[in-house]
Formats: structure tokens, sequence, C-alpha cells
């Protein structure tokens, strides 16, 4: 970006797809006030697929440092690669930074890019780096916390809902998929993702069996099983408990190809995970089930969503499991072994007849 007179902006915002599927009301609401500006926005490689086809950024920067996280890949391992990095945002000449990851390396970051402006949350005692600073609240959701950064910088927010692009290419493989199966295009599909990173976060694989069964029972509807690679294991297991054949999504497609299959749902029920966000942004009705992490600040965002959630003493907890509360006999939290079948079966009715 070599012209000097239009206004250069920055986003700080990277790692998982929750968190970069969020950014997204942001990054429009400062476009619509920066329609002129060159907006570029620091990503992770994997997660930034979720927004593929955004209109609201001119460049994505993929940054890439070695982490725990499934994600990483690790291209910005080395100090000398992190210091290649910083100088290229730094020749770029940005103006203004915001900063919604809420690290003390973050700030550094954008201190270290030279840009005079650099607005985002006062935390980790990273003040004296910003510019301007933001509290951050927990008892708000993240896409509300986010937009109060442009709120405290003089930004009007209009609107605050998720978005997601889908391509014609994309969609043209969630007919051919649906087709293949034997779908016809008045047939009902409910997506079911029983799978979570961390499995004392996911709810028993057996009580999402049983709520297929009822489900497929009580509206003659088709399942749609989603999931990783390392999900495989688990589907002798659901083929042979399921009443009908399911459909299968587990381990065979891409994140874009999913999103696509994801789009064509009349609802999904999950695990409190990223996919639950993706459906929130293709406004695909869901019901979602939250365990130790409390669905304030990360649960499903949009009008169509739900959650089920019991709020236990502990509750939310710091996902050491097992360090405030004690297993139950199958190895799961209380506050996921309260939920029942029943439940999540009311809830997901509630939600198609709506």
């Amino acid at each position: 970006m070599k012209n000097k007179s239009v206004k250069k902006i920055l986003v700080l915002r990277y790692r998982f797809i929750g968190d970069t599927i969020l950014t997204v009301p942001f990054l429009r609401n400062l476009r619509a006030a920066e329609p002129e500006a060159f907006i570029a926005w620091v990503v992770t490689p994997g997660s930034a697929d979720v927004v593929k086809g955004i209109p609201y950024v001119d460049e994505l920067i993929y940054w890439d440092p070695q982490t725990i996280h499934a994600d990483s890949r690790g291209t910005h391992r080395t100090l000398s690669a992190k210091l290649h990095f910083i100088s290229q945002l730094r020749q770029t000449g940005y103006d203004k930074v915001y900063i919604l990851k809420r690290s003390l390396s973050s700030a550094i970051m954008a201190l270290l890019t030279g840009a005079g402006e650099r607005v985002g949350f006062d935390t980790e005692g990273r003040g004296l780096l910003l510019t301007k600073r933001v509290q951050y609240r927990h008892d708000r959701h993240e896409v509300e916390n986010y937009l109060e950064v442009l709120r405290v910088d003089g930004i009007p927010v209009k609107d605050n809902r998720l978005e997601a692009w889908l391509s014609e290419e994309e969609q043209e493989f969630a007919d051919n998929f649906f087709a293949s199966a034997g779908v016809l295009p008045q047939e009902k599909i409910i997506g079911i993702h029983p799978f979570a990173a961390n499995p004392p976060r996911a709810w028993h694989l057996d009580n999402f069996i049983e709520l297929a069964n009822q489900l497929q029972e009580r509206y003659g509807t088709r399942i749609l099983f989603f999931g990783g690679p390392r999900d495989n294991d688990a589907l002798p297991g659901i083929r042979k408990a399921l009443a009908a054949a399911p459909l299968e999504a587990v381990g065979t497609t891409t994140l874009r190809q999913s999103m696509a299959l994801l789009a064509r749902c009349q609802l999904l029920v999950c695990n409190d995970s990223g996919i639950m966000h993706l459906a929130a942004s293709l406004q695909v009705p869901l019901v979602a089930l939250f365990g130790p992490q409390s669905p304030v600040k990360f649960g499903p965002w949009g009008e169509t969503c739900r959650v089920v959630y019991s709020k236990f003493p502990c509750s939310p907890c710091k996902q050491k499991f097992f360090t405030e509360c004690d297993p139950s006999e199958r190895g799961k939290p209380d506050c996921l072994e309260s939920i029942t079948v029943a439940q999540v079966v009311a809830e997901a009715a509630e939600v198609i007849a709506a």
C-alpha cells in the first residue's frame, strides 16, 4: 500500500474461528465510517477461511506464530520471522491500529507498527501502549465488546449482525452433495455437530444419537452429522445406533464446503464450538449446548440462536477441568450432565416451530 494520501487502518484480531467470525460486525461498521480508507486485518491462516469473500477489508495479513492451538502452522515461529513480519507492517505506514486482542503482545505489535493512533482494551497492563483505552467487560458478548471499541473512538455503530459469504462453486458443491445422497429439494435437513476439540466440553455422543432419533421420528427429517478428521472413529457407532442412515460430513469436507452444507440446514444442534458461530453467521437457526463456558461472552449471536445452559455455583469454570468439581461417572462436568435430551428436543421443537 504505497498511496500516502489514503488513510491506512490495521485491525488486530487473530486466532480462533469464532473470534474471526465475531469481528465481522466491527469491520462492517468501520468500513461504513471509513469508505475511502485502506483497511487491513491481521488474521490466522485456517481460521481466516471463514471470512473468505468479506467486502469490508482491502487485505488479509496472515500472522502465524507457533502456539499450542490446532490451527497454528508456525510460519512465524522464529524471532527473525516475527521481526520481519513487524517490519513489513511498519513499512506500510498505518495511521491507526485497532487492537481487539487483549494480550500484551498484540499491543506491543501495534506500537511497533509506528501507528500514531492505537485503540484497544485496557487489559494486561498494556494501557500505556495505547492512545485510547477501552474498558473490557466480561458481562457483555464479545461482539458488543468489539463494537464498544468503535464507539469509544467516536465511530457510529449502525448494526451488529453476523455475516458469511459463499461462492457459486461452494453452493454447487452442496447441491451435488445432497443430490448424490438422494435428498429431494423439499426435504428438511437438521445438522448435528456432537464433537468438541476439548472432550469435557462436549455433551455425550449417545445423547446426540438419541436426539437425532427423536428428531427423525418427530419430523421425518434427514440428519446431517458434521465433524473433523479426528472424529471419524465415532461414525460406525453413530451409523449403528441411528434408526435411519445419516448424512455425513465428518472429515470429508473442507471448512468452506461444510459452510455450504450448513447453510442448507433448517436447524443445527451443537456443542459450544466453532461450527456454532459458523451457523450463526449463516443465519442458520441453532440450539447450542453450554457447560463449562458461559454463553454470555461467547454464545451464538443472532435472533434465531438458542442456548441450553445449566448455571452452577462454579459456572463458568476456568476450564482446568475437574479442579473445581469432580467428574461424573462418565467423565463429564455436572453442568453438562444436567442437560437432558428432553430439554434439547423441546428447544429444537420451538426453533423449528418458529
